[in-house]
């Protein structure tokens, strides 16, 4: 009787030793659920590149990269206003200096001006002061022209490294990468970059397009599909404001 009894004791203690790692897996596991977001957000703030806004909210946000297609910029200004929808244009300092007339239009439309650098360099393989240069340079010249202090940084091809991510949080900028990239300035084609851009849509989307003649085209149909489908086309600031 007394073996039978240490027996039950061992077979007892045994279940509740398992029952109480098991209760300390599922309380690391909450404490990781919800800590986790508190991490990437301080992540985020930390000077990381963003690719995508917050996953809260059902925004969407158009990247328009401009050093070239001038004549394409003012009718996707015109569409933009025409479905009350807005978009980011990250421009490129020497296109600025080339473009006042057209940059002036961009800057008193409903949308928001980011930087894109000023000669469109890999900023990968630039020193730290060429980065700089690059960013300083470029906020300078839009501050003059216009009053607007960037803060968003879109670098060119989207190469960047440590010393890219440092200088830009040093110059109270953060750097911007994207989710969807409508490759439109290889791809000459109207139905594949429209397609690129609203494929399998999510909240916080940042879509990266450029403002060529097949873009244009299918411009206004990009944007009343992403609205059929639910989504507000907000400026990328206001998509990554959370993180």
């Amino acid at each position: 009787m007394k073996i039978v009894f240490f027996k039950q004791n061992k077979i007892l203690n045994s279940t509740i030793l398992t029952n109480i790692v098991i209760a300390l897996v599922v309380c690391l596991v909450g404490l990781v659920a919800f800590v986790s977001p508190a991490i990437s957000v301080a992540y985020m703030k930390s000077g990381e590149a963003i690719y995508q806004g917050s996953p809260d909210n059902k925004y969407v946000s158009l990247m328009i990269n401009v050093y070239w297609g001038t004549e394409y910029v003012e009718p996707m200004l015109e569409i933009l206003k025409d479905n009350n929808a807005q978009a980011t244009f990250f421009v490129g300092g020497t296109w600025v200096a080339q473009n006042n007339d057209i940059f002036k239009l961009i800057c008193d439309s409903n949308n928001e001006i980011a930087s894109h650098g000023y000669h469109h360099k890999d900023h990968a393989k630039i020193s730290k002061q060429a980065n700089v240069d690059e960013i300083s340079n470029t906020h300078t010249l839009v501050k003059s022209l216009s009053g607007i202090d960037m803060n968003l940084f879109a670098p060119p091809s989207g190469s960047y490294n440590k010393i890219t991510l440092e200088v830009v949080k040093s110059l109270g900028y953060r750097t911007i990468m994207w989710s969807k990239d409508t490759i439109d300035w290889r791809d000459k084609n109207t139905k594949l970059i429209y397609n690129r851009a609203t494929y399998n849509l999510s909240n916080g989307d940042l879509i990266l397009m450029h403002p060529t003649k097949n873009t244009l085209e299918a411009f206004d149909m990009i944007i009343k599909e992403i609205k059929k489908q639910g989504y507000e086309l907000v400026t990328v600031s206001k998509n990554i404001k959370d993180l």
